[in-house]
């Protein structure tokens, strides 16, 4: 599994690619490397693919929620209960794609963007968030066991 997280550039909002590289019996994937991008649709409409999509969407909300531990963030330095929560993110997409690996060779993945609701419009997340979104796409596939 390999996860690609790209900031957009002046918007508060961030995509995340995470492609499939071993099969998940669970889902009834087991043969994700395709020759052409045309033969992974064939997985991105499969229903164990929209299982996994659904799955995907229930754990992400509960960790926008919740988001996992970073011991070198700002808002665990201390017990400050007068410190604001950190930037709510919202999920503006969650679906499928098609992600190329090696060799000519093309997966299915999910693709996720985030976005931040408090930033100003036409800014670049922050660095703080930016290492959340990374932690948060992180424990996603741990949760998932996506590889």
């Amino acid at each position: 599994m390999s996860i690609r997280i790209v900031a957009d550039q002046d918007q508060p909002s961030a995509a995340i690619e995470i492609s499939l590289e071993q099969p998940l019996p669970d889902y009834d994937l087991f043969q994700l490397d395709q020759p052409t991008p045309r033969d992974v649709d064939a997985l991105l409409v499969s229903q164990g693919f929209r299982d996994l999509v659904d799955d995907a969407r229930g754990v992400l909300m509960d960790l926008l929620a919740h988001p996992p531990f970073q011991a070198n963030s700002p808002e665990h330095a201390t017990l400050d209960f007068t410190h604001s929560a950190p930037p709510a993110l919202e999920l503006t997409q969650l679906t499928g794609a098609i992600c190329p690996g090696d060799d000519e060779v093309y997966r299915p993945g999910l693709w996720i963007v985030l976005r931040d609701t408090h930033a100003k419009p036409k800014t670049s997340l922050p660095a703080a968030t930016q290492e959340r979104i990374t932690a948060i796409a992180a424990e996603l596939a741990k949760r998932l066991q996506l590889g």
